[in-house]
């Protein structure tokens, strides 16, 4: 029983000359909360992007079609300027040679007609030729009219499909501008993550050197003293005092589970883990325990129902306590550290009562 005390209070002694560092493990928790946020918004915009990007797309697209159009009506407008410049000039030739005939044009037709027939003909011809001719210009002219009429259309419905366009393209940048400032914060967060994570791991590396360096220290101090203390003159124990009326838990008998449970120290979580391949908050107390003939129930609620109440203040290495409605386990080891399995995604780790998590969800201690 004094080797255990003296452990006890060594070992407590070491861990409460330990530096609490600014890494708490709750803002690990806390920035990875952020990142998983900050992916989830960056989720939505990738979307939003995507929205925008084929939106600008369809916007181009059309109005390239309208710019293909344009060009085409262009030819068209020019062919029918032309046609209409050919078909202009033929009705004024033609006018020009009945103008300047030395006789009209009927006397030409009678003079040159062999029989009643031909004059017949002849003045149909010329009639015909005279109706085509005007026909002819007609066309063309309706043809040009329709032509610069889609013209003026296609150059208003291009000049609104660039402003289509570009409000597209604004869009997109803007989104693009938005994905780029939360990718960078992501980046930022996880950087904050993994200087936090590196603290923590320096953090645990230190507390774990410390207690491990005390508990040799302890058991080479404590086994110096057996060999040299005399033997007790009285074997017989000293009677014990009278029980007051609300006793406290008896002393711990359990302290050696303490490193016992360092060896573990950096193992992973594992949900429903209760080896040294991984272990969850309830499986670590029960492999731990176990190696001290101390048998639990893989359940932190049926843990905390076992053995005997024990209140904050009198808290000694190797009790169990419980957080969060009991929800979670881990084992005491003195100066306000524990040891514990936390979460996926952690290791077996020493964590600090006073931490702000682990301080406002305490619901007590038990001792086995």
């Amino acid at each position: 029983m004094r080797t255990g005390l003296s452990f006890i209070a060594v070992l407590a002694a070491a861990l409460a000359v330990v530096a609490v560092s600014p890494a708490e493990p709750g803002r690990i928790s806390s920035k990875r909360a952020d990142a998983e946020r900050v992916l989830a918004e960056i989720d939505a915009i990738d979307m939003e992007l995507d929205r925008a990007v084929e939106a600008y797309n369809g916007a181009t697209v059309q109005l390239e079609t309208i710019n293909r159009d344009l060009a085409a009506n262009q030819k068209r407008l020019v062919t029918a300027r032309a046609n209409l410049a050919a078909a202009h000039k033929r009705v004024a030739n033609r006018v020009l040679t009945l103008y300047t005939s030395q006789e009209p044009d009927s006397l030409s037709i009678l003079l040159g007609a062999s029989s009643l027939g031909d004059l017949i003909e002849r003045i149909d011809s010329v009639n015909r030729i005279s109706k085509d001719d005007v026909r002819i210009a007609e066309e063309v002219t309706r043809f040009r009219n329709e032509v610069r009429t889609r013209q003026e259309r296609l150059v208003k419905a291009q000049a609104q499909q660039r402003t289509i366009v570009a409000q597209r393209s604004a869009r997109r940048s803007a989104i693009e501008g938005q994905l780029a400032e939360r990718q960078t914060l992501l980046a930022s967060i996880k950087d904050e993550i993994s200087r936090l994570q590196a603290a923590e791991q320096t953090r645990q590396e230190t507390l774990a050197r410390e207690a491990r360096a005390q508990l040799r220290s302890t058991q080479t101090q404590t086994s110096g003293e057996e060999q040299s203390s005399p033997p007790p003159s009285d074997p017989t124990p000293p009677a014990p005092s009278p029980s007051p009326s609300s006793p406290p838990p008896p002393p711990s008998t359990h302290g050696g589970v303490v490193g016992i449970a360092l060896r573990y120290l950096g193992v992973p979580y594992r949900w429903g883990g209760a080896s040294p391949s991984g272990f969850d908050c309830s499986g670590f107390l029960v492999y731990v325990f176990a190696k001290v003939g101390v048998y639990l129930p893989h359940s932190s609620y049926m843990q905390f129902r076992l053995g005997r109440f024990v209140p904050r203040s009198a808290l000694q290495p190797g009790d169990a306590v419980f957080f969060n409605g009991a929800s979670h386990v881990g084992i005491y080891i003195g100066s306000g550290q524990f040891v514990h399995a936390p979460h996926t995604g952690d290791v077996v780790k020493i964590s600090s009562l006073g931490d702000s998590w682990y301080s406002s969800t305490y619901v007590g201690a038990r001792r086995y």
